[in-house]
């Protein structure tokens, strides 16, 4: 009988042995996939900022196209005019 319990306790350690090192297994991974998350996520942070600002600067010079877009339009209105004017004179 005390065989018997010798080898049950012997049998529950060892399951408990392997349910711990599979836990430290686990907790191993967990740590790389979290060093691995934290790295990719500081790496996708600094192109977020890159987009951003790349992001704004195209914004910038399409308001300046338009700026642009916009005195050609004055400028084309007042050749016009000037035109109209020159024609009237009957030179």
């Amino acid at each position: 009988m005390v065989n018997t319990a010798q080898s049950l306790d012997l049998a529950t350690i060892e399951r408990l042995a392997e349910k711990v090192t599979a836990l430290v297994q686990l907790l191993e991974r967990t740590r790389s996939e979290l060093t691995e998350t934290t790295e990719d996520n500081s790496r996708l942070t600094n192109e977020l900022a890159a987009l951003q600002e790349r992001f704004q600067a195209a914004r910038r010079e399409g308001d300046d196209v338009q700026a642009l877009l916009d005195e050609r339009e004055q400028v084309r209105a007042r050749v016009a005019e000037m035109l109209e004017q020159l024609e009237g004179l009957n030179l």
